[in-house]
């Protein structure tokens, strides 16, 4: 059982002892329905999967695995991003399919949950042949995406330009429908919403200063109260200078560095960032507007030799990409892939916060054992949530054909993370459990209330 599954199972566990939670189920109904609930939300509605046909300019033929998972589409129409990269597989599709239900439910977004991925590593293969692969994903899973149906989005390896390719081409295969809410993170001259591009990775950064400043600053002598070891490690934090490390450089990590870096609310120092080449490392504090440009003009690269250090003027010590996670730092956002944080390497871990705005970048094995020592981990369904709500806001203006302007769009992103993290945040910090499981409870409640409601349970 995978690491959501195991904690679905573990919040249902939870509620079925909390007799105010669907009173009107007693005894053995009880029981039957709560078995049910565990069977819907650790399984996928609909796993569908092809083989892309694409001709390569070299005149090969290749058949590219490709997959959509549709998990639960109680609360709306299935939603979540589409990745590109060669690690993609059906069981990694369908737990992060599971991982947008649940996040959906918890920032009450009026969706359910899917995934898409198809096994490449993008760099290898030129724009021609990734517009075709693109046209040939919409064309092949043609029946089961729409506006109303099931709406993709970016994901790793994928932004607007492959959003704007798939929508073109869900536009031909139904001329005379309404078409620009089938995808999300569109271009803006293409129907996509202003600040999407960075909405996850600043809805990520924005967790954790909502958390640090605005409610510890709030509830200082009310945390100091609770027996709680997380509130004794947010505390311990506060009004301190911390030093801060970025894993991965992409649009995410790259937004979240950028914000710490600029924050007036709290003392950060961004001490270190990594890519998929290298870790740079400067104990006073990164540059990180000039590393952004620098990524911005090298196709996403870091520097990653002294020279191209020295002809920019950024001063950092340049390591091993893998060390970052290792390093003597208060807080670690983590923004490049899944599964970073394991078994192997867990007990090495000396950040006290971690701030998770990939999917699953920490196991369960990891999970459990960094949150027995008391390290507060801001998990994924809470932090990387900025994406899918900008992208709801993105398919909202296209069915009414009006748009926000940037700043709106970033004051209803705050606004719509701060009522979840006010719902949350008490909680957590007033009972025992990890924060993680205090948001798949209250996900799971509203989702097991509206599969009630609706009769799906009997």
């Amino acid at each position: 059982m995978d690491k959501n599954s195991t904690v679905i199972e573990k919040s249902l566990t939870a509620l079925l002892e909390d007799e105010s939670f669907l009173p009107d189920l007693q005894a053995q109904t009880r029981e039957q329905a709560f078995k049910s609930l565990v069977a819907i939300l650790s399984t996928p509605n609909h796993i569908h999967k092809s083989f892309l046909r694409v001709a390569l300019e070299n005149g090969t033929i290749v058949r590219i695995p490709s997959f959509r998972v549709q998990h639960n589409d109680t609360l709306g129409p299935y939603k979540g991003g589409i990745r590109f990269h060669e690690t993609v597989s059906e069981g990694e599709v369908s737990n992060f399919a599971r991982l947008m239900t649940l996040k959906n439910s918890l920032h009450e977004l009026p969706f359910g949950g899917g995934k898409g991925g198809v096994i490449i590593n993008p760099r290898e293969y030129s724009v021609k042949e990734l517009n075709l692969i693109c046209k040939k994903y919409v064309q092949y899973f043609n029946d089961i995406l729409g506006p109303d149906k099931d709406i993709p989005a970016p994901d790793a390896g994928t932004g607007e330009r492959e959003m704007d390719w798939m929508m073109a081409e869900y536009k031909n295969i139904h001329p005379g429908q309404p078409y620009r809410g089938s995808f999300t993170g569109k271009s803006i001259i293409n129907g996509g919403s202003l600040g999407r591009k960075e909405a996850t990775g600043r809805g990520v950064y924005f967790t954790f200063r909502y958390m640090m400043y605005d409610f510890l600053r709030e509830e200082k002598k009310w945390l100091s109260e609770q027996d709680n070891k997380f509130a004794e490690t947010a505390l311990s934090k506060a009004d301190q200078k911390l030093t801060v490390a970025v894993q991965g450089f992409g649009n995410l990590g790259s937004v979240a560095a950028h914000e710490a870096f600029k924050c007036n609310y709290l003392q950060n120092q961004v001490v270190a960032i990594s890519d998929h080449n290298v870790m740079l490392y400067n104990s006073d504090g990164l540059d990180v507007p000039a590393l952004s440009k620098y990524a911005k003009e090298h196709n996403g690269d870091l520097p990653n030799t002294e020279d191209e250090l020295a002809e920019n003027n950024i001063k950092a010590t340049i390591k091993e990409r893998d060390d970052l996670l290792e390093i003597d730092v208060d807080v670690l956002i983590m923004a490049a892939l899944e599964n970073q944080i394991h078994e192997d390497n867990m007990e090495k871990i000396k950040a006290e916060i971690i701030v998770e705005g990939a999917n699953a970048p920490v196991t369960e094995t990891a999970d459990n054992y960094l949150s027995e020592r008391g390290v507060l981990i801001i998990p994924d369904i809470l932090a990387n949530a900025g994406g899918v709500i900008v992208s709801y806001l993105e398919w909202k203006q296209g069915r009414e054909t009006e748009f926000y302007k940037e700043d709106q769009i970033y004051e209803l992103l705050f606004d719509r993370m701060q009522h979840t993290m006010d719902t949350i945040l008490p909680q957590f910090f007033g009972d025992p459990f990890p924060l993680r499981q205090n948001c798949y409870i209250h996900s799971v409640m509203k989702l097991s209330t509206v599969l009630f409601r609706q009769g799906k349970l009997y």
